[in-house]
């Protein structure tokens, strides 16, 4: 991302140039002139934009709001690593569908997850649906969601549960859940393009970037160990390919899809770049059902992986204010 980087600099000299060129009018006397010129940027989006678990950094907002929102997630290292040049406001949720940033009011559950944990904050206040962050005068919306909309999680928790005591045989999550899908991903698709025309109705000067989500599991399901809970645990190998081909694959098109429907936005893709780092590659980007030191993470990325999402939604960020 040496590209990214050069663009930084140069755009960090250009506002240090543009607020040096405000201090003659000040010392004259006149009314504090305004400060260099900044972008309004919002960030939506699910747990993978939040970051919520703890190895994608520590939860910053205190009170909580069970939203979970770390410091080490991508819109937060955007953030620190773009400084000035934009205003970021973070109002990404764990656990959000698309309806909750379109329309729907949120009850976040912050690391409430029985019965893999309990959240002694839980339960806490709705927030209100992250649309409302974004207006007239916001220039960039970043929105990654629709995890939750396909039902990601409960499809994860049914495949554990089916294939414990499998031995790793036969595709028992597929054959229940296979039916199902095409409904789900219909879903999406209509709630996505619903989100993206009234983002665009709220801000209509923005410029919307659609993240898609990384590589979870691999092409290479051998790598994945069965009964392993650092990777996918008891979910089968047959099942894992299921999920690889016929879930996040299909998801992520769909998002693209919606994303290429409309002007003002724009598909970010992860999920080439971090092909090598699943859940079941050494330098993994993304966390299994549970991190080596035993945390609860039920497949989420890692610092590692916001990293890489930050590196490319900033890239988009930088072509969609154009920036050179």
């Amino acid at each position: 991302m040496a590209s990214i980087r050069t663009r930084l600099t140069v755009l960090g000299s250009a506002v240090a140039l543009a607020a040096c060129a405000q201090v003659p009018v000040q010392l004259a006397g006149a009314a504090p002139a305004a400060a260099a010129a900044s972008y309004d940027w919002v960030a939506l989006g699910d747990s993978y934009t939040a970051g919520v678990i703890p190895a994608a950094g520590d939860v910053f907002e205190i009170p909580r709001d069970g939203c979970e929102r770390t410091d080490r997630s991508y819109p937060q290292v955007i953030d620190r690593d773009l400084g000035g040049l934009i205003d970021l406001t973070n109002v990404s949720c764990g656990a959000a569908t698309i309806e909750d940033v379109t329309f729907r009011a949120q009850e976040p559950i912050g690391r409430h997850l029985p019965p893999f944990s309990e959240d002694p904050d839980y339960p806490f206040p709705p927030v209100p649906p992250q649309s409302e962050a974004v207006g007239p005068g916001t220039d960039v919306i970043t929105v990654g969601v629709g995890g939750n909309t396909l039902g990601f999680a409960g499809i994860l928790s049914q495949c554990l549960q089916l294939g414990s005591g499998s031995g790793d045989e036969g595709t028992p999550c597929k054959d229940d859940l296979a039916a199902s899908i095409p409904g789900r991903l219909a879903k999406v698709s209509s709630d996505y393009d619903q989100m993206l025309a009234v983002l665009h109705e709220r801000a209509p000067k923005a410029k919307i970037l659609a993240v898609g989500y990384p590589t979870v599991v691999p092409e290479d399901t051998s790598k994945c160990r069965y009964n392993n809970f650092e990777q996918f645990g008891s979910v089968t190998q047959g099942d894992l390919d299921w999920l690889r081909q016929d879930v996040m694959e299909p998801l992520n098109k769909a998002i693209e899809k919606s994303a290429d429907a409309h002007d003002a936005a724009t598909f970010v893709d992860l999920y080439k770049s971090s092909r090598n780092h699943s859940v079941c590659d050494a330098g993994k980007w993304v966390e299994g059902v549970l991190t080596n030191s035993h945390e609860v993470s039920l497949v989420h990325p890692n610092a590692r992986g916001h990293r890489n999402a930050a590196d490319h939604v900033t890239e988009a960020i930088l072509n969609s204010i154009s920036v050179d």
